[in-house]
């Protein structure tokens, strides 16, 4: 297990026009990119939440009691996490959602148009409707989630005609179908999908019928066992491969491991040691990882040991959607480990693929939004 170097540099970033005005250090597609490409890079849709973070708890809270955080974050969460997550790896990202009306739904559109440029023009802010909101407490490197919010309104977006996009990234719900996913996969655009827990107990992937529309699917490793009744979730992700052609299966603290039907290739790599801050959003960055590897065309192995390089740097931060790390932090951390005296070799050259893409100077030419404890500072009167 190689051993890994917290993430540095904090601070607001400033945009002009709707993008970063200093863009991602680099764009792991440039040589696969024609005129003909599609807009977008990566395409998605869901609920924004404003999360609410607090770390540093010793305990989880006791009824009666009150407790202090030694740690408080702020910062955009829901279907944010992932959109953050892709666009600081440098992927173009299109996200189409409902936002309130209120300080909390314009502080997350601006986080996510001003500071990350990721598109927005197939989101819109709805009036009268108020923005959901998660607190979540990180302790024991476990986190637990207390969420207030009311069901979308009619006028939330209805992706039911995708823009043209490489990639979508979907969370499929058992029993039901969402009608974009297939009207996106017949214009080519390829769909990664992860799920969530089967609160029905039914566990049956005839429920998830969208799995059919998929390129590639990336449950945990008790969703994958539960639904295939495999005992291990190696063998899950195998069986896995009869619905969908590409099975990746989180294993936790173990790591990760991947079966490509089409190949017949297989692919393990065991996690990166660090010392998580909080938890929150590392399995969306994983799933940005690995969508990220995969549009780049890196071999299997790579995109597991990407994806979770980039899992790993992000629970050293606060919150989900501003915790994921850019290529700065990648880049530091990869020229990090290597001046480690007693690092193991055969680590060091798991992620040596990184040795040709991490910027080469390590000046950070623009900071990383981070979660704060508050939001609306700096605002004009």
């Amino acid at each position: 297990m190689i051993a890994s170097a917290a993430s540095t540099g904090k601070g607001p970033s400033s945009a002009v026009a709707g993008r970063p005005q200093c863009p991602a250090q680099v764009d792991p597609l440039a040589a696969l990119r024609t005129p003909a490409d599609p807009p977008w890079d990566v395409y998605l849709t869901g609920t924004v939440f404003l999360d609410i973070i607090f770390t540093g708890l010793d305990s989880a809270p006791v009824r009666g009691t009150e407790s202090w955080a030694r740690g408080m974050g702020s910062s955009p969460g829901g279907v944010a996490n992932m959109a953050t997550a892709l666009a600081r790896l440098g992927l173009r990202t299109s996200l189409a959602a409902a936002f309130g009306d209120d300080h909390y739904g314009e502080y997350c559109w601006d986080a996510l148009e001003q500071g990350e440029g990721i598109d927005l023009t197939s989101s819109r802010s709805v009036p009268g409707w108020h923005s959901p909101v998660t607190v979540s407490m990180a302790y024991e490197g476990e986190r637990t989630m207390v969420s207030h919010g009311h069901e979308p309104p009619p006028e939330e977006p209805a992706p039911d005609c995708p823009p043209r996009a490489r990639a979508a990234v979907a969370s499929l719900e058992p029993g039901r179908s969402a009608p974009w996913i297939a009207q996106a996969a017949a214009k080519g655009t390829r769909i990664f999908a992860d799920v969530g827990w089967d609160e029905t107990g039914a566990w049956d992937l005839a429920g998830l019928t969208d799995l059919a529309h998929c390129e590639a699917f990336l449950p945990n490793a008790e969703e994958a066992m539960r639904y295939t009744g495999a005992t291990c979730p190696r063998a899950a992700a195998h069986a896995l491969t009869a619905h969908v052609p590409l099975a990746v299966v989180t294993l936790g603290a173990e790591g990760a491991y991947a079966v490509d039907r089409r190949t017949g290739e297989s692919a393990e790599v065991p996690a990166i040691a660090v010392e998580a801050l909080d938890p929150t959003g590392a399995g969306d960055v994983f799933v940005a990882g690995f969508v990220t590897g995969t549009l780049a065309d890196w071999p299997l192995a790579d995109r597991l040991a990407f994806a979770g390089l980039t899992a790993a740097l992000s629970v050293q931060e606060f919150g989900g959607s501003l915790s994921a790390p850019g290529w700065a932090e990648i880049g530091a951390w990869w020229r990090r480990i290597q001046s480690y005296d007693d690092q193991d070799p055969a680590a060091l050259r798991r992620y040596a693929f990184l040795a040709g893409l991490v910027p080469t100077d390590p000046a950070r030419p623009w900071p990383l939004r981070r979660a704060v404890p508050t939001i609306g500072f700096g605002r004009s009167a």
